[in-house]
């Protein structure tokens, strides 16, 4: 109940009447003036009936307090039972504060997204969206039921108490793997660096750990690394594009968890100068075909020769007069043959200029992981054919001894539909529409000896055979027209694209693998790909951060890609393997905050709860006891958290009442204006 003004006249208008009353006042009193008191009386009469004094009365609602429970159920609420303890216990505290009367309880939940940002564990986030629509006056407390490793803590809590309820075990020690840093970009054939760091959280530093590598799925040998301090480690870079390495520490003597013992580092494989070795039989057409492609790239050192004359050949003209140079045969084909990175054997034919022994040196270079490309020509038909040299045991076509001289289209065959170099290539032919681009005129006679047909001409007849030689490559042109092709002929076609795709294919790159298993996180998913030649690629299965393994079905994307995918619902290293190849990905960051640490903690959270005047306590000492106290500095003793009786209500409806009616105000003024009036007459 309070007593409130609500003038008749502004209130500036009834100042000034304060003012000229008090002034006459005074000025009665001053010169002694009779009847000034009573002169007096009436101007206050005057003045509180024209200021409208009320009694008002306000009727008010009690409004409840809030509390809010904050549950972690981040990644490294995963270990253990730590995750059960937490729902435990926010059960017990749920069930005690419901039985407080004027009090709601907010529960709130809180996981790891391994889609987003590397924000780790956003307790405290949680907490200040779960009131932000609460009065800072109506909140009682807060509780965190979490193992303490939080991100987000403020160095002041916004509302408090806020108090801390630990799952988890004193004393915990665990191992961690950590990359402090890794090349992004290496150069072909040369080694990226690495630092690595492993340490024995809790425990003492000091001493050796291995560490086992990994790279694109393969065994890569171990190394020992000392405990505490940064290493660093050589990975070999052994083709172009993406090289995924795989670490793993072996685990420590008190393991709490192996997720933070792995980490992945994808390095890109880049060459420096891609040295081709392009060897002519004779001038013709497609060789220049073959210069432009190879000139027009920068990254490539080309060594061209061109035969123009056989050996035994007798020319008339001088030797001096000729131009010509001595074929480097030996240097080429013995002393610097592993130097190249691709040989081009365009329209050549054995006419006795290399010895035999340099052909099998070439099928050597092969096995050891070369590449060879040969475009035939009628030559590749008749008894100069390189295939008649030891050089066959890598061909994967054999010559029939037949020349096919008529118009035809390329055509891409069902296996070329699925086969990364041919398949989407420009103007293909598919199961519907014939292909648009321009025609050839002739086709070596071949038959299949091993490998796949990509490309086809009259009669199905072989055009183009790709083949794995035991570690290195070798792809079949078997026709000389492509040029046909460069020159725009009835619209041309994509022989660049062809020439590009069948020399990368041959130099190993990735995008260009026919068997090819790749992993990725997209949009809080596990994206699994299998490229494969095969019906149906074989059974994959994912094992997760935490060790599980689940099977994943593949769907058919497209010929020759199957697709599956799985929710990535933790942070850490997924790896998948179909029995032959394997793939990894990371979801997160490469060193994510939730795993960085994964022991219980109250060392984090202390300074802000002690602020704020709640407490901390230990699950596994038992829950504490929850008291319903009046608001203080201090809301935690021994054994117990409080939570605070705010006591606010809201101002439901107000009653006004006049001290001074209009009727008792007229008498009043009446009243004292005929006593002022007697008083002076007097």
């Amino acid at each position: 109940m309070s007593i409130v003004f609500a003038p008749h006249i502004p209130a500036a208008l009834l100042g000034v009447l304060i003012g000229i009353a008090v002034l006459f006042v005074t000025y009665g009193f001053v010169i002694g003036a009779r009847g000034t008191w009573a002169r007096g009386l009436a101007f206050l009469a005057l003045i509180l009936a024209l200021a409208n004094p009320l009694m008002v009365r306000e009727n008010r609602e009690p409004l409840k307090d809030v509390a809010a429970i904050v549950v972690d159920h981040s990644q490294s609420m995963g270990i253990g039972s730590r995750k059960a303890d937490a729902d435990k216990a926010a059960a017990a505290l749920k069930d005690r504060l419901k039985k407080e009367q004027n009090l709601d309880v907010r529960l709130v939940t809180v996981t790891t997204n391994p889609a987003g940002e590397d924000t780790g564990t956003q307790l405290f986030a949680a907490l200040n969206t779960a009131l932000a629509d609460v009065q800072p006056e109506r909140v009682a407390g807060a509780f965190l039921v979490t193992d303490g490793e939080v991100h987000d803590i403020p160095a002041k809590a916004k509302q408090g108490p806020v108090h801390a309820i630990i799952v988890g075990t004193r004393g915990e020690n665990d191992r961690k793997l950590t990359v402090s840093d890794a090349s992004r970009y290496a150069i072909v054939g040369q080694n990226a660096s690495v630092v690595v760091r492993i340490d024995d959280l809790g425990g003492g530093q000091g001493g050796l750990a291995r560490l086992a590598v990994r790279i694109d799925g393969a065994d890569a040998g171990s190394r020992d690394i000392v405990l505490g301090r940064n290493t660093p480690i050589e990975i070999p870079i052994t083709h172009e594009g993406e090289s995924v390495v795989e670490l793993e520490a072996t685990p420590g003597p008190h393991e709490l968890t192996l997720e933070n013992n792995r980490a992945v580092v994808t390095i890109n494989g880049v060459r420096d100068r891609l040295r081709v070795l392009l060897v002519s039989g004779e001038p013709n057409a497609g060789e220049r075909v073959w210069r432009s492609l190879l000139k027009g790239d920068p990254s490539v050192d080309l060594v061209h020769f061109t035969i123009l004359r056989d050996p035994e050949k007798i020319e008339p003209a001088p030797m001096d007069e000729l131009a010509l140079i001595e074929f480097p045969k030996r240097e080429l084909f013995q002393e610097k043959l592993d130097g190249f990175d691709l040989i081009i054997f365009d329209r050549y034919g054995e006419r006795g200029i290399l010895p035999l022994g340099y052909y099998q040196n070439l099928s050597g270079y092969v096995y050891e992981g070369g590449a060879l490309l040969v475009s035939a020509g009628p030559e590749f038909s008749t008894y100069t054919s390189i295939y008649r040299t030891p050089l066959s045991v890598v061909l994967p076509a054999q010559p029939t001894g037949e020349v096919i001289e008529k118009p035809f289209k390329p055509m891409v065959t069902a296996l070329g539909q699925a086969h990364p170099i041919t398949k989407d290539l420009p103007g293909a032919n598919t199961d519907k529409t014939p292909p648009s681009w321009g025609r050839w005129f002739r086709q070596i006679g071949a038959q299949k000896v091993m490998g796949d047909v990509v490309m086809s001409g009259p009669g199905d007849k072989p055009l183009l055979v790709l083949d794995r030689i035991g570690k290195g490559r070798v792809a079949e042109l078997l026709s000389d027209q492509g040029w046909l092709w460069a020159r725009g002929f009835e619209g041309g076609g994509p022989i660049a694209e062809l020439l590009r795709r069948i020399a990368h294919w041959s130099m190993k790159e990735p995008e260009l693998e026919e068997e090819r298993l790749t992993a990725a996180i997209a949009n809080g998913d596990l994206v699994v790909e299998r490229r494969t030649m095969a019906n149906q690629p074989p059974p994959v299965t994912v094992t997760k951060p935490d060790g599980s393994k689940v099977p994943l079905p593949l769907a058919k994307a497209e010929a020759g890609l199957w697709r599956g995918r799985l929710k990535a619902d933790a942070l850490g290293l997924y790896r998948v393997n179909d029995g032959t190849l394997s793939a990894v990905a990371a979801a997160g960051a490469l060193n994510p905050k939730e795993v960085a640490d994964m022991r219980a903690t109250d060392r984090l959270l202390a300074p802000v709860v002690e602020q704020s005047g709640g407490g901390v306590a230990w699950f596994s000492d038992g829950m504490p006891e929850i008291r319903r106290t009046a608001k203080s500095r201090r809301m935690a003793g021994d054994g117990w958290m409080g939570i605070a009786a705010n006591q606010t209500s809201r101002v439901t409806s107000v009653d006004e009442t006049p001290l001074l009616p209009a009727w008792l105000a007229l008498l009043v003024l009446v009243g004292t204006l005929m006593l002022a009036w007697r008083q002076e007459g007097r």
